[in-house]
């Protein structure tokens, strides 16, 4: 239990801090906040599956999985009013794709991490994170936006909106918009694949003496 709570601890406050941030966009609507903060649960696990191993690891997801249902089940509860109606702050889509990706990318990151793990230091953590990543942007936006999918008319009116064309990432010809949030969120999560690599070397040098 020792070993497990700083990684609880830590998951938990990613996955509450980015359910909260999402509220806030950026980049005209392009990102959110939440996009920002989210990514770093990529690198929790990977540094509970380094010094902790993965089965360790698998608790941990666990345990963020667990917090952002709580966390769905607590928005789908607010009401939020707009456009002369009234909607849950958290759709039933999003709140169904955000915890499938969330399990099926972190449980991903975990397997690609440990037949990475004999190489480099950096090796396993990075294939890994952009292996999870990559996942968890396609099944996030296709299950929470895409319009080939459906959970129904009322379920489907709350995120029509993602399926206005727009100009590809604000300057491109024009796509639905979920494709552009996609593309922009996977490049975000790409960029801090690469930034998370420093704080997971100081993290696990200080942990263990055997940090590869």
């Amino acid at each position: 239990m020792t070993k497990l709570l700083p990684g609880v601890l830590a998951m938990a406050i990613v996955v509450v801090a980015s359910n909260i941030l999402v509220q806030f966009l950026l980049l005209g609507g392009l990102l959110t906040w939440g996009a920002i903060t989210y990514p770093f649960a990529f690198l929790v696990t990977d540094v509970m599956n380094r010094v902790y191993g993965p089965q360790t690891a698998r608790r941990v997801v666990l345990a963020g999985f667990l917090v952002g249902v709580l966390c769905s089940l607590i928005g789908s509860q607010i009401m939020l009013e707009g456009d002369g109606y009234t909607y849950a702050a958290v759709p039933l889509r999003v709140a169904v794709a955000s915890g499938v990706a969330f399990l099926a990318a972190q449980l991903t990151d975990i397997f690609v991490f440990n037949r990475m793990r004999g190489g480099a230091w950096w090796n396993a953590p990075l294939i890994s994170s952009v292996a999870g990543s990559l996942l968890d942007t396609a099944l996030f936006f296709t299950i929470a936006f895409a319009a080939f999918l459906s959970f129904g008319p009322t379920a489907d009116s709350q995120i029509s909106w993602a399926w206005d064309a727009a100009s590809f990432l604000n300057v491109g010809p024009d796509v639905p918009l979920w494709i552009s949030l996609a593309v922009a969120d996977w490049m975000v999560k790409m960029a801090l694949v690469l930034i998370a690599l420093v704080p997971f070397r100081i993290i696990t040098k200080n942990v263990t003496q055997n940090p590869a």
